[in-house]
């Protein structure tokens, strides 16, 4: 077979580690031959491949980012982009796909399988936001960079006696900003799933101040207050409909400043959550991805996407793991709350 690799949405650690696992066994077990194509659905829509061959996979398996590049086109949006997708992929010779990616590029593929196009998912998202897997690689390197970053702001907030706000990633769904405020000694955790209360949060930063110590504020971009607190800005829109989003911290900080006449100030991590060297977790789930994502391709099982259950890798349906995002229960965010203040 001739099987085609892309890597779409949001970059992030890990992606490499999947790409070398497909080829490696791909080639040497199976016998199949692959191409990249390139920045995400752009690549099949244009026909812009690339040589992949163990070759091209030797040495990525600890580097960050894609090396098929990746985009947030959205071939569905594009008039008679299914068409073009399927006219390129005869023209490559590719029989199949493994595409690799969030709830957007997953969605897509779903869209393309009952398109006739056979196409094997591998979940990819640092938010872990698919329903389908227990975890998602790339969460892991994430919620440890964000750590990092909390534990350097304890210790020049207690310097300053500043109340620190650190805005991490998180459009709908609240793991990064829950996993690691909880591992850096959070003081207020703000997540989309739970419209928070301004005047809450105040009490909780002067609370903390009254103990001697300075507040540590953990907030996904997507957390916002119960409306009508606080005036947002609705931000552009990307290709799948979703809100480019950020600011949410600045916003927290001048009314916390506004409201108990404390020192407020933001850190946005942003894309230092993406980059950079996986963790060993994220390899070896990445990897084991990718081992079973070929075992897919190879058995022509195609509408499926591999999934971490428990300690298993385990196949589910496409339209099982796009219908919906998983986002953090009432009792997550429950045990969290314990430490507030």
């Amino acid at each position: 077979m001739r099987i085609g690799v892309l890597t779409g949405g949001g970059d992030c650690p890990g992606l490499n580690a999947v790409i070398r696992a497909v080829v490696r066994k791909g080639v040497s077990v199976y016998g199949h031959e692959f191409v990249g194509f390139r920045d995400g659905w752009r690549g099949p829509l244009e026909g812009d491949t690339m040589p992949l061959d163990i070759q091209a996979v030797r040495g990525i398996l600890p580097r960050g980012g894609t090396i098929l590049g990746s985009s947030r086109t959205n071939p569905m949006k594009i008039e008679g982009g299914v068409d073009r997708i399927k006219e390129n992929l005869a023209a490559t010779g590719v029989d199949a796909l493994i595409a690799i990616g969030g709830e957007d590029t997953l969605g897509v593929a779903r869209q393309l399988f009952e398109r006739d196009v056979k196409v094997v998912g591998v979940p990819k998202t640092i938010d872990n936001d698919l329903s389908g897997t227990d975890y998602t690689f790339g969460f892991d390197t994430a919620v440890n960079i964000a750590t990092e970053a909390i534990d350097r702001l304890h210790t020049t907030a207690e310097s300053h006696h500043r109340a620190l706000i650190c805005e991490v990633m998180g459009r709908h769904a609240g793991w990064i900003a829950l996993h690691a405020g909880m591992a850096g000694g959070a003081n207020v955790i703000l997540i989309p799933e739970r419209p928070f209360d301004i005047d809450r949060v105040c009490e909780y930063v002067e609370s903390r101040f009254r103990t001697r110590y300075s507040p540590i504020l953990v907030v996904a971009e997507g957390a916002h207050p119960i409306e009508g607190q606080i005036a947002l800005q609705a931000g552009e829109l990307d290709a799948f409909g979703h809100v480019r989003l950020g600011g949410i911290g600045e916003v927290l900080a001048k009314e916390i400043e506004k409201r108990t006449g404390k020192e407020a100030r933001t850190t946005v991590l942003g894309h230092i959550q993406r980059g950079g060297t996986p963790t060993a977790y994220d390899r070896v789930l990445a990897t084991r991805f990718g081992l079973q994502a070929i075992d897919a391709a190879h058995e022509g099982d195609y509408g499926k996407m591999v999934a971490l259950r428990g300690t298993d890798i385990v196949r589910v349906g496409l339209d099982e793991a796009t219908a919906e995002l998983k986002t953090v229960p009432v009792s997550r965010y429950a045990e969290a709350e314990v430490f507030f203040g």
